[in-house]
């Protein structure tokens, strides 16, 4: 796409009356986050939050207007506000979603919250439940990327699958989403009926991602409310149908994801996910803390790539450090779930799309796996069993 071609969508977008039917959107500064990509046009509109639910034609034309366009082919418009929050600092919120299906093939493009909108500034009670079938949510979060939270995330979901239970796994990491990679599938999820989206399968567990929308090199160079709207999408969006557990394979860090989930969604916990050396150990402390500030509770954190055993010596080398997450846990007084082994057989699989609990069920790093599992269900189970306690006052 040329710059030729988003100076003439902004041009034929001036044909769109503003909210107060005087001037035009793009006068008024209302368009912004404009992406040509493959003959896709996506881009939002900033209104009053208070007029968002009436601005649906609105959004209706501009979607029109763009499509209308030669070179464009698909479109898709999300209406976007800024509020004041806490403290009264500017948050940027979408509000309102693009309800058509026919971007992106068949699957309906990333849209707002379809059971509620998730509060901007955090407040309690803007969680609308868990999606109809799902009975527990579990986010996997690292606080830096590269530490092996993807992996992870996609054997623990195989290693509670193992255990007879139905799984699910929603891959939140929207600007790099790896699952299909590691999971060996590739395809479009298609739409059943309305605006419900059909996951896909990878060996017996229900998966949608980023992944299966656009080109593995494709960058996803959104912003705030599109990354809200499409974890809402796909979280609320998709027919999961009955299942047991989700796994979330969330992006690293403490941004939108983590806090549009936290407050959309009873969380059944967060799992961090760590290398021994102390960079590593401070951002996962900052995820922790995260956590923590939201009411969700932590399950406890893994040491990923805690140490590397040479295959030909046989000894044990912490390549990293060794045990650093392991006290970290200690410190803070939060579980230590295990620790995996840099291994080339986790990478290779890994990049093979089949991970090491299909691969090698039987081997030790799949038994590794398996402990962790466990120990994570143990956790919930304890958390469960605390939420339930009675309280009892003596007077």
């Amino acid at each position: 796409m040329t710059l030729d071609l988003k100076s003439e969508l902004l041009e034929n977008l001036k044909k769109v009356k503003g909210p107060n039917l005087e001037s035009n959107i793009v006068d008024l500064g209302l368009v912004s986050e404009i992406q040509l990509i493959d003959n896709k046009a996506t881009f939002s509109i900033s209104v009053p939050v208070e007029k968002a639910e009436t601005l649906e034609p609105l959004r209706a034309a501009a979607e029109k207007v763009a499509k209308s366009i030669t070179g464009i082919d698909t479109a898709f418009v999300i209406l976007t506000s800024e509020k004041e929050g806490k403290g009264g600092e500017v948050n940027q919120a979408s509000v309102r979603p693009a309800p058509s299906s026919s971007e992106m093939g068949s699957v309906p493009p990333p849209m707002a919250n379809a059971g509620g909108m998730a509060s901007a500034d955090g407040a309690p009670g803007q969680q609308v439940g868990l999606p109809q079938g799902i009975k527990s949510i579990v986010a996997i979060s690292s606080g830096k990327g590269g530490v092996g939270k993807s992996t992870t995330s996609v054997n623990i979901a195989l290693a509670l699958q193992a255990r007879g239970m139905k799984v699910g796994i929603l891959d939140a990491d929207i600007y790099g989403p790896s699952l299909p990679r590691l999971l060996g599938i590739s395809g479009r999820p298609t739409q059943v009926s309305g605006r419900i989206i059909k996951p896909l399968d990878g060996f017996g567990i229900k998966v949608i991602s980023m992944g299966f929308l656009v080109d593995e090199e494709t960058p996803m160079i959104w912003r705030g409310p599109m990354v809200i709207s499409a974890i809402t999408q796909m979280l609320r969006e998709v027919q999961w149908g009955e299942i047991d557990m989700l796994i979330v394979d969330m992006p690293p860090g403490t941004g939108d994801v983590q806090l549009t989930l936290a407050q959309q969604v009873p969380l059944a916990g967060a799992v961090i996910v760590s290398t021994p050396q102390d960079l590593a150990l401070i951002d996962a402390r900052k995820g922790l803390n995260m956590f923590r500030q939201v009411e969700v509770p932590v399950l406890g954190i893994i040491e990923n790539m805690s140490y590397f055993i040479c295959p030909h010596c046989g000894d044990s080398h912490g390549i990293f450090g060794h045990g650093g997450a392991k006290e970290e846990a200690e410190r803070i007084g939060v579980p230590f779930l295990g620790g995996v082994p840099l291994h080339q057989d986790i990478r290779t699989n890994s990049d093979a799309g089949t991970p090491i609990i299909i691969s090698d069920p039987e081997g030790e790093h799949a038994k590794t796996y398996n402990q962790i599992t466990k120990n994570i269900l143990e956790r919930i189970k304890q958390e469960e069993e605390m939420i339930n306690r009675p309280n009892i006052v003596i007077e």
